[in-house]
C-alpha cells in the first residue's frame, strides 16, 4: 500500500487523533506530517498488512510524545494510552466495509470495486473484465445487494422504505462480519 492510499484512508482520523491530544491547529498538522513521514519511511517495517490501522496510530502517538518532549509541556501519560487504546479499538462502517468486500466472491469484487469505488462507467468495467455489459451490470446490482445483506447481518441494518439502509453501527464484540 502506498503512503498516498494511507492517507486517504487514515489522515482524517488521525488529524482527529491528534487534535484531541493537543488542541492546537497548527501543532497538529505538524505532528500529522511527521506522522507521514514516519509512515513513509518505515512503512515497510510493517510485517502485517491488517495492522496498518493500528500501527498508524501508534506511530500517531510516538509523534505526540515526541512533541510533548520537545515542548516540555507535562501531561498524563496513563490517560493518554488508555484513550489512544479506545480509539484504536473504535468499530466503524469502514471496517464493516472492508470485511464485507473482502468476503464477496471475486466475479462481484472485482466489477463492485471497479465501478463503486474506482468510478469507471460499468461499460469500461466490462471491458476491462472482457464480459458482456449485462453481466457487469448483474453482478455490479448483486455485490450492492449482498454488501447491503452484510451490513444488516453485521450490525442489524435495516432496509428503509426507499430501500435505503439505515440504522447504527454495533459494538466490534457483537459484529458478526468482524468478529
Amino acid at each position: 500500500m502506498t503512503t498516498k492510499q494511507v492517507w486517504t484512508l487514515y489522515s482524517d482520523d488521525l488529524k482527529r487523533f491528534i487534535i484531541s491530544k493537543v488542541k492546537d491547529n497548527s501543532s497538529s498538522d505538524d505532528i500529522l506530517q511527521n506522522t507521514f513521514i514516519k509512515i513513509h519511511t518505515k512503512h515497510h517495517t510493517l510485517k502485517d498488512i491488517t495492522k496498518l490501522k493500528s500501527w498508524c496510530f501508534t506511530v500517531a502517538r510516538n509523534s505526540i510524545l515526541d512533541y510533548w518532549k520537545h515542548t516540555n509541556k507535562s501531561f498524563e501519560i496513563t490517560d493518554f494510552e488508555k484513550e489512544t487504546l479506545i480509539l484504536e479499538n473504535k468499530h466503524t462502517e469502514k471496517d464493516c466495509l472492508e470485511r464485507i468486500l473482502k468476503g464477496l466472491p471475486k466475479k462481484y469484487r472485482d466489477p463492485i470495486f471497479l465501478s463503486d469505488i474506482k468510478g469507471l462507467k460499468q461499460k469500461e468495467v466490462a471491458n476491462r473484465l472482457n464480459q458482456s455489459l449485462s453481466t457487469t451490470k448483474s453482478q455490479i446490482q448483486r455485490a450492492r445487494k449482498l454488501i447491503a445483506k452484510g451490513f444488516m447481518d453485521c450490525c442489524g441494518f435495516v432496509l428503509n422504505k426507499e430501500g435505503k439502509l439505515v440504522g447504527e453501527i454495533q459494538e466490534k464484540g457483537d459484529c458478526k462480519v468482524c468478529n
